[in-house]
């Protein structure tokens, strides 16, 4: 099983006609079920156009109603990005995905606000995607790294989610579902969002969960893990020897006001029971060692 897709999800790209669009629009085409995963495109002015076999539509609704398609994935400029995102809730899609980064803060403000009587729930900005091994790629992420089963994985962090991945596929240990949530200060899913959706699938054995300095969602997932999530969850923390006041990588990665370090998001997973490990190249062991001790209790 999966989270959020699967093999017969329909996907539209927006901005199909971009470079960036064709590229990972083909590769998750050639991905496992993708042929029949991306379903149509859309491009203003570019209707009645198509891209490789896949027709393109003036607007998300006209491609929804012609395609039936429930997940939208944008790639379009920053400055596009949030008319794009509203544009995929108006016309009534499930799930977005928006890869673009660099939005402006106060457009992703405006997005939030907007969204909060909305039916679709946002994956990103400034996220990799999503994917469901053997069955559905939304993104920019390598397909061949993964591997299909049990183990969930949620990131801030677009390379640690493919670090993470190698790890456990080279271990034997499948993915269930892995989700780049973004680094942003404003994201539209969150650690607390996945925990949830994981432990509700009954597919999915443990949970990988890789968070960074800045704000305050690991701490917000610890708590709800602690008294939500009976799976075992191994955690990483990235940006453990960054200084104070100083951006490191993303744009929600800083310590502000002496809060969001990673030593108080550590300290709170551990106290929730979760499994923290210290440097990312001992998550995949950190993972086998918990579910090889959940199996033995």
């Amino acid at each position: 099983m999966s989270i959020l897709i699967d093999k017969d999800t329909k996907v539209i790209t927006q901005g199909i006609t971009g470079k960036t669009g064709q590229f990972h629009t083909r590769m998750g085409k050639e991905y496992a079920n993708g042929s029949k995963c991306y379903v149509a495109g859309v491009t203003p002015k570019k209707g009645g156009q198509n891209f490789e076999g896949i027709p393109i539509y003036e607007s998300v609704k006209e491609a929804k109603q012609a395609t039936g398609a429930t997940v939208s994935v944008i790639y379009v400029p920053p400055a596009f990005a949030a008319d794009a995102i509203m544009e995929a809730a108006d016309a009534g899609i499930g799930v977005i995905v928006c890869i673009t980064e660099g939005i402006p803060t106060l457009d992703m403000v405006k997005v939030k606000e907007y969204l909060r009587d909305k039916a679709s729930r946002l994956i990103g900005p400034n996220c990799p995607g999503i994917i469901s091994p053997g069955k559905c790629k939304i993104g920019i992420m390598p397909g061949h790294i993964h591997r299909e089963g049990r183990v969930g994985v949620v990131s801030r962090s677009g390379t640690l989610t493919y670090e993470a991945v190698g790890q456990l596929t080279a271990l034997g240990l499948g993915q269930s579902t892995a989700i780049g949530i973004g680094g942003d200060p404003i994201v539209g899913t969150s650690h607390v969002d996945a925990l949830r959706l994981f432990q509700a699938d009954d597919e999915t054995d443990g949970i990988v969960m890789i968070g960074e300095i800045g704000g305050t969602a690991e701490e917000e997932a610890a708590a709800f893990a602690k008294a939500n999530v009976n799976k075992p969850i191994v955690a990483f923390i990235a940006g453990q020897t960054a200084p104070p006041g100083r951006r490191m990588g993303h744009a929600g990665a800083i310590i502000a006001g002496g809060k969001g370090t990673a030593a108080e998001k550590m300290k709170a997973l551990e106290e929730a029971g979760i499994h923290v490990v210290r440097s990312p190249a001992d998550i995949g062991t950190g993972m086998k060692e918990a579910l090889g001790a959940r199996s033995s209790a």
